[in-house]
């Protein structure tokens, strides 16, 4: 049964009157009958179903807008100001050592400097030893439940409008340092190299695991 409702999917998806942007939308009605119904029963039993999921199970995931609103050339960023635009209050104090970012979801440990500059190896440990009681926290989190941040999660806080630090105005955070933090992302070009993030002013680049540099960790997210 599952093979063939694969092959009926696929079938579906690969036909010539329809796209499979237009297939996940129900966009149109695939089998050319008079009422469209039968596109949206499809898709709430199969349109995403387990074994070739067609259709992304959020849709389309949402670029948000950089925080840069000033113009330095028509058609530039902070002319056009992109993107999906950024949730207020951009953060919410939790009260318990940690920060939640309410455009992503993700909780940051409050504290952007507890462990000052570490090896790679060294913040990745530090991220995944992290528990109630250190750092300040009082969340009742357990070790493994904290991690170094991924380069898109980390990079996701700056705001490219402003500088040391380059995060949104009003930021919650405390002791962040304007220099290089390290995200858990390995460069793809050399294995020993690491993508970092400076929250001076947005600069992103990898460079050798064995330097040092500032840890934030972070938990949730998907």
């Amino acid at each position: 049964m599952k093979h063939l409702l694969s092959i009926a999917i696929i079938i579906l998806l690969s036909s010539s009157f329809a796209s499979a942007q237009d297939f996940c939308k129900g966009d149109f009605n695939y089998d050319k009958s008079v009422a469209a119904d039968d596109v949206a029963t499809f898709l709430e039993h199969f349109g995403r179903n387990p074994f070739t999921i067609p259709c992304p199970p959020d849709g389309p995931t949402p670029v948000p807008k950089t925080g840069q609103t000033t113009s330095y050339a028509t058609g530039d960023d902070g002319d056009l100001e992109r993107g999906v635009p950024l949730v207020t209050p951009r953060f919410t104090d939790n009260l318990d050592g940690t920060v939640t970012d309410n455009q992503t979801g993700l909780i940051w440990l409050k504290n952007a400097n507890c462990f000052g500059t570490r090896s790679w190896n060294n913040a990745l440990s530090d991220c995944n030893g992290l528990s109630d009681g250190s750092c300040g926290l009082t969340d009742g989190s357990s070790a493994g439940e904290w991690r170094l941040p991924n380069y898109k999660e980390l990079i996701s806080l700056v705001d490219v409008e402003n500088y040391n630090p380059a995060l949104p105005t009003g930021h919650l955070f405390t002791n962040v340092q304007s220099t290089f933090y390290w995200s858990s992302s390995t460069g793809a070009y050399y294995a020993g190299d690491a993508w970092y993030v400076s929250m001076g002013s947005g600069y992103v680049n990898d460079y050798t695991k064995s330097d040092f540099y500032y840890v934030w960790p972070v938990r949730g997210g998907h």
